[in-house]
This record gives structure tokens, C-alpha cells and sequence, in this order.
């Protein structure tokens, strides 16, 4: 089955496979690799493996028997992207969501760099909404121009964890920002200076701005619990979407 997500911008997920491997600042307290160490002790169907990557063949046609139009982020258990996950695994997951246009598919890379050798041949389906991470400077931004090369029909940044101040973005060609801070009992804090200068670029870009939590810490710069620090900046909550298709979560 596809579980429904506690992720405050999408309602289910689909993990056609699962484990990673780290690669950059925004790994090092991966909260997938904590619930599949927890998952793996329960005996739990694809966590055999532990977080070491694994496909998952069974799961492919899990969309396919859901007829309700659903919004799936892909893989919130490991890296569609990955290296060792071969082009024609991916083949086969690209059609199932070409089968599936009543569905949304959210999906979410730290391999951008992979992007543009995956769909050089290939068009992104559209009903794919396609995004990086962005959690500082040195890793995540790069990682935007790789984004934009590919002809997405949503192109989105997920920036969480916010490590640092990520200074000047090109959000041009990119249609929605998500921001948030890191949980977990060894959270990094997230300033909301930091926090103001990506929702200030992204408001003149005109991408939709979506602040999904302050995680460990809270704007006060004191360590909290997650739900205690809550989901309010400047006042208020901001859940918007990119303007290409408004959804009701």
C-alpha cells in the first residue's frame, strides 16, 4: 500500500524503493534512515534491507489501483535519483505515472545532476512536479540550474533542511519554495533572517512560498519540541502552491 503522509504539502507516498546513501550537509540527520532502522527492527515489508537502497518491483503498480485523484510524493524513503538505481527501473516507474494522469507525482532529488542525463532522451511527464533540495550554498543552489534545465511542468525547491543564509537564488523558471527547519534530537537551527531572504526572492520571482515547519528550534532561537515551535512566520502560515493547479490538502 502507498501511506498516507504526514508531509504537510502532499497526501500520499510511494516508495518504489528504498535506502540512500548520503552525499551533502542536508543528509547527516536523515530522518528517512532513522524510520527505516525502526521499520527494519519490525520486520516491516521492503525494510529488510535496512537503509541500504533497495528496489521494490512489488510497489510499482500500487498508483495504478488507487482510481481517486492523489497528489504522491515519490520516494519520502529514499532518492529516486540515486546512482545505482539503473534507467530502466526508472523506465518503468515513469510509466506507471504516464498511466496514471488523474495522480500528481512530487518528486524530490539531491542528484540533480542526474536530471538532465535521465531526461535528455526523455520528456517529464506532466503530471510530475519536479524539485532539489536546497539547504546551503556549497551543495543545494548548484543544484537549481540543473533543475531548470529540464522542461518540468511544476519545477519546485524543497529548502529544509536551511542550513545557512543561501544568499542570491535564480529562481527564475521555478514555480514553488518550500522552506523549513531540521527536527529531531540534533536539529541545526534555522535563523528567520534566513528564512525571509529566500520568501523575499521568491515573492518577486513570483514562485509560490510554503513554510513547512521551524523543526527542533524555534524562531526564538531556543530548542523546542517540533510541534511546539509550530508552522508560523511573519505572523501567519503560508501553504501556497504553485498557481499551475491549486490543491486542497
Amino acid at each position: 500500500m502507498t501511506t498516507q503522509s504526514r508531509i504537510e504539502w502532499t497526501e500520499q507516498t510511494w516508495n518504489p524503493t528504498t535506502g540512500c546513501t548520503k552525499i551533502s550537509p542536508g543528509c547527516k540527520h536523515c530522518y528517512a534512515e532513522v524510520m527505516a532502522v525502526r521499520l527494519h527492527a519490525m520486520g516491516a515489508a521492503g525494510y529488510e534491507n535496512g537503509f541500504n537502497l533497495t528496489l521494490l518491483p512489488e510497489r510499482l503498480m500500487q498508483p495504478v489501483r488507487r482510481k481517486n485523484p492523489t497528489v504522491y510524493f515519490v520516494n519520502s524513503m529514499s532518492d529516486l535519483f540515486h546512482e545505482d538505481v539503473p534507467d530502466r527501473f526508472l523506465d518503468q516507474v515513469f510509466s506507471v505515472i504516464r498511466e496514471t494522469p488523474q495522480h500528481t507525482y512530487q518528486i524530490l532529488t539531491k542528484r540533480a545532476y542526474r536530471l538532465l542525463k535521465y531526461f535528455g532522451g526523455r520528456a517529464c511527464p506532466n503530471n510530475v512536479w519536479l524539485g532539489v533540495s536546497v539547504e546551503d550554498r556549497l551543495y543545494g543552489v548548484p543544484r537549481i540550474d540543473y533543475l531548470r534545465q529540464v522542461d518540468a511542468h511544476v519545477r519546485f525547491l524543497s529548502v529544509e533542511p536551511l542550513l545557512e543564509d543561501v544568499g542570491e537564488i535564480d529562481l527564475a523558471g521555478i514555480h514553488w519554495v518550500i522552506v523549513g527547519g531540521e527536527s529531531g534530537a540534533r536539529a541545526r537551527p534555522m535563523k528567520p533572517e534566513w528564512v525571509q531572504r529566500v520568501k523575499q526572492q521568491a515573492d518577486e520571482s513570483g514562485a509560490a512560498f510554503f513554510f513547512k515547519q521551524w523543526g527542533g528550534w524555534g524562531a526564538d532561537g531556543v530548542k523546542s519540541h517540533k510541534k511546539a515551535n509550530g508552522r508560523m512566520f511573519a505572523g501567519r502560515t503560508w501553504d501556497d502552491y504553485p498557481r499551475s493547479r491549486q490543491l486542497s490538502l
